[in-house]
């Protein structure tokens, strides 16, 4: 399994919006993110999907402004 495979396995989510947000995300955007920044998505992913979607839906801002940077990519990308 290749580490994207691994990384769109980790996309999947409680939540379907999430599933395809990220797998979208990854798909079109992630090998052009720099290191600092997959390591910030990665942080968002660990991350719990309630918050997450107050981040994504409800304009809540992430404390780490690595993953606050990466969430306005993600709302920008998309």
């Amino acid at each position: 399994m290749s580490d994207k495979s691994k990384l769109l396995w980790r996309c999947r989510r409680g939540v379907k919006e999430l599933d395809v947000l990220f797998t979208r995300f990854v798909e079109n955007h992630y090998d052009g993110l720099s290191a600092g920044e997959k390591e910030s998505f990665d942080k968002l992913l660990e991350i719990e999907d309630p918050e997450i979607l107050g981040f994504m839906l409800y304009n809540d801002h992430p404390s780490d402004a690595g993953v606050a940077n990466i969430v306005e990519k993600i709302r920008t990308a998309l």
